[in-house]
């Protein structure tokens, strides 16, 4: 008869040796593993001079206030006054637009809209950071 007073005892030898089996498996294949991830990478012209490139600058301050190159203009009037500085200006010239951070988006957005009418394409905004 089966006497319920006796504990069952648990048998944790094959347990063990699946673990160290599998530990051993692990210990030898994980050296070999290796993860590559292709990058390409471009390739920078050891020949050509660096350029001095000449930018338009434009700031808008808190003020509402934009400056092209050291002239001031008010916001309102930047479209126009921007067309007319513009008219010599070769229209691959990078332009950065720098602006206070407490400006509202939209006065950021009319410059930039505003400077891509006027058909500059190397449009920047900078930022400090």
């Amino acid at each position: 008869m089966y006497d319920f007073n006796q504990k069952p005892e648990l048998n944790v030898t094959p347990l063990v040796d699946i673990m160290l089996v599998l530990l051993a498996i692990l210990m030898v294949t994980a050296p070999v593993m290796e993860f590559e991830e292709p990058v390409n990478l471009p390739s920078g012209s050891k020949t050509k001079q660096i350029e001095n490139v000449k930018k338009i600058t434009i700031f808008i301050n808190k003020n509402r206030e934009v400056t092209i190159n050291k002239n001031k203009y008010d916001l309102k009037d930047f479209p126009d006054s921007f067309i007319l500085f513009a008219k010599t200006k070769n229209r691959n010239t990078p332009v950065h637009i720098r602006a206070d951070k407490t400006l509202v988006y939209d006065d950021v957005i009319y410059i930039l809209k505003t400077v891509k009418e006027a058909g500059f394409f190397k449009v920047s905004l900078i930022t400090d950071g």
